[in-house]
């Protein structure tokens, strides 16, 4: 059970994940090192901004631990599309915006914001929500916020592998978060939408094609929204050698009553 402001006596840090099509919200108490609050809420179909906050709103009217527990740190991450990947050397803030224009519809209301990835010389930019990130403040006061694809890039680039070429393929729902790492440097990010089982063999291959890797030679990784029972799992072991699960390296504990998939909210885990 998440502390009531009443009985606070822990470090308590709250991660949010915003996805157009699913919410998810974590608390944990850094003391203990352990989770002690979890609500995910799965959406029919991606909404825009507005209807997102509102989704927000009453998960927060019926969760009341998420009124009552004192935070101490909050940590908001949006996982979308539009993003891009810019050079550190080439990066210019006031010009972030135009990075984002030849991939992204960019609205005259939007803000654009980019996170420096540590040990690396790679900037992200993106659009981030100003409603949800105002909401948050008016509760909160000042937190952090990142884009899904940095947490993923720092995760990957710094992980240390034994494999000269590998490739890691991230499953949110209906879209596919390829990266590919090369003796710890970056040779391919990008995010792909996801129809059908072959549009993410497809999509895998190809790439592989362009890059001249043989996929019965490079390291695959799979996170995410993915088991050895999907039908995807079983496509792609027709077409790839070496196929394994993304250890979970967490050593978070998970309080008594709470139940989290930690593969599904690999991103939300890591933001801590």
């Amino acid at each position: 059970m998440a502390t009531n402001k009443s009985e606070k006596n822990t470090f308590l840090e709250l991660s949010i994940q915003i996805n157009l099509d699913g919410l998810s919200f974590c608390i944990l108490n850094r003391t203990e090192n352990k989770i002690v609050f979890y609500h995910q809420k799965q959406l029919n179909s991606a909404l825009d901004p507005v209807n997102l906050l509102q989704e927000i709103e009453t998960i927060y009217q019926k969760q009341t631990a998420l009124e009552t527990t004192q935070i101490d740190k909050v940590n908001l991450c949006f996982c979308n599309s539009f993003f891009t990947l810019v050079p550190r050397n080439l990066f210019v803030e006031s010009a972030a915006a135009s990075y984002l224009k030849f991939n992204t519809k960019i609205l005259q209301t939007d803000v654009v914001a980019h996170d420096e990835l540590p040990n690396s010389e790679i900037i992200n930019v993106y659009i981030p929500f100003t409603n949800i990130i105002n909401f948050f403040f008016d509760k909160y006061g000042e937190f952090e916020y990142s884009h899904h694809m940095s947490i993923l890039l720092h995760k990957f680039i710094n992980r240390k592998t034994e494999n000269s070429i590998t490739v890691y393929a991230h499953n949110q729902k209906n879209r596919l978060d390829l990266i590919i790492i090369e003796h710890g440097d970056l040779l391919l990010c990008n995010s792909f939408k996801i129809f059908a089982k072959e549009d993410y063999l497809y999509y895998l291959l190809f790439t592989a094609e362009q890059l001249q890797l043989n996929p019965q030679q490079f390291q695959l990784y799979l996170s995410g929204f993915i088991t050895k029972d999907d039908e995807i799992y079983t496509l792609l072991q027709d077409y790839i050698q070496n196929i394994a699960f993304l250890p979970l390296e967490d050593d978070l504990q998970i309080d008594e009553g709470w139940t989290i998939n930690k593969s599904e909210e690999y991103i939300l885990l890591n933001t801590f």
